[in-house]
């Protein structure tokens, strides 16, 4: 009888194909909450605004005059949490006894803060010298602004309260 080589026996397949099962089966439920705990963040909340207290009536004047105001609101990116920061601002001015009008004080064509002109009684983004009417309109036609100024939800709570709802807008587009 001519030696023949040692032939694997399906014992010691059986053996390892298992251990590589358990093994596997072992392995994933970690690697899965690993993986799911990473990018938990990214599927995050989608990007919408919530109603931030900003001031009272009284602070406002009753000539329909608006005033810029911080938003001081929680913010939070995909991994930390930031309470009470400075997340925006916005022009607020009173248009009848109880009701106002809020507006974004982002520029809708490069994103640069508007400023109030007192003396002209409208909005002029220094980036590019387009001006706003005080209901946030287009006032002057050759204005590179894509839209007029981003307005925002208003809500009078306890009779004096102002909250908004703020978001930022993207700016240079429709």
């Amino acid at each position: 009888m001519p030696d023949q080589p040692p032939q694997p026996e399906r014992r010691d397949f059986l053996v390892k194909a298992g251990a590589a099962v358990l093994g596997a089966a072992a392995a994933l439920p970690p690697l899965g909450v690993g993986v799911a705990t990473l990018l938990h963040p990214l599927r995050g909340r989608a990007a919408g605004g919530s109603f931030v207290r900003v001031t009272s009536l009284s602070a406002l004047p009753d000539d329909g005059t608006p005033r810029q105001f911080p938003v001081v609101a929680d913010r939070q990116d995909a991994w930390n949490r930031f309470p009470q920061v400075r997340v925006g601002a916005v022009y607020l001015r009173r248009t009848g006894p109880s009701t106002v009008q809020a507006i974004n004080v982002v520029c809708p064509h490069a994103g640069c803060f508007v400023n109030y002109s007192a003396d002209e009684k409208h909005y002029l983004c220094p980036c590019h010298n387009s001006s706003f009417a005080l209901d946030g309109q287009i006032k002057n036609p050759g204005s590179p602004s894509p839209r007029p100024l981003d307005t925002l939800e208003v809500e009078i709570r306890n009779g004096s309260e102002i909250w908004v709802k703020f978001q930022n807008f993207r700016a240079g587009t429709h």
